[in-house]
């Protein structure tokens, strides 16, 4: 069987159909059965193809048989570098529901909370769900998070905040100084601070045209750090609204995958 035949199995989410796949045991396999740590030929795996399409029961399944979530896209037929947490995240944050509702101007306070009720409504809980099956088996949590703060995605920020909570209160292992057994939430706290006055730093000495560039990217850590604290207070009992609610019905979906 190849990878683009499993990868199909994945698309339409044909459960029976991966399952005998992977477990290799039908006579017409012949003892070979699908890998699911196999890259196919446009450099994805299939966890990445099981993210793109939010099926909980399809990642279930290829954590089941050994499925990676630490595994990353590669080639020229795709974005680089993403894990498959990137893909459900990303993807989450293209739904329109978010896209439409959310505050245009991420330097007002106003737009954090939005974002927060926002995420929490039913129209999110199916992409919670396949981030937070994803995030528990992804290393170094973390880390990703801070990618998205210090590349300004607020929305990425808080759609893995409350999905992967529960992990990220267990620790980082982002920096060896003593973070490793820290609350992940005190850990971004402090890298937020931390990086706001470096930013200050820069603003005082630069004498050329980066001040408000400088400024903005300030602002946004200060958004940053009012998530991380927000969700660090409220988050659990956020979880628990969250999960209260029926999924609404699936919608439609962008292709992350494609360079």
């Amino acid at each position: 069987m190849t990878p683009q035949t499993f990868n199909q199995m994945i698309v339409q989410n044909a459960l029976r159909c991966a399952k005998v796949a992977l477990e290799g045991k039908a006579p017409e396999l012949n003892g070979h059965r699908a890998n699911p740590n196999y890259m196919n030929s446009r450099g994805y795996f299939p966890l990445h193809q099981a993210a793109e399409m939010f099926s909980a029961d399809m990642i279930k399944l290829l954590f089941h048989y050994g499925a990676s979530a630490n595994l990353r896209t590669s080639g020229p037929e795709v974005i680089e570098g993403l894990l498959p947490l990137h893909v459900a995240v990303e993807n989450a944050c293209q739904h329109k529901f978010l896209e439409e509702n959310l505050l245009p101007d991420k330097e007002n306070t106003d737009y954090v909370y939005r974002l927060i009720q926002l995420v929490c409504l039913p129209e999110m809980k199916i992409f919670l769900d396949t981030v937070r099956l994803i995030a528990e088996r992804t290393d170094d949590l973390v880390a990703e998070v801070w990618k998205y703060i210090k590349d300004g995605k607020l929305a990425e920020t808080a759609v893995l905040l409350l999905a992967a909570q529960k992990k990220i209160r267990m620790g980082s292992c982002l920096k060896p100084d003593g973070y490793s057994k820290a609350d992940g939430f005190a850990v971004l706290s402090n890298l937020c601070t931390e990086d706001a006055v470096a930013i200050d730093l820069k603003i005082t000495q630069n004498r050329v045209g980066k001040k408000q560039q400088l400024k903005a990217e300030k602002n946004l850590r200060r958004m940053a750090l009012m998530l991380v604290i927000a969700i660090s207070e409220a988050g659990e009992a956020l979880d628990s609204y969250i999960r209260a609610h029926p999924e609404c019905p699936m919608p439609c979906r962008w292709p992350m995958l494609r360079s």
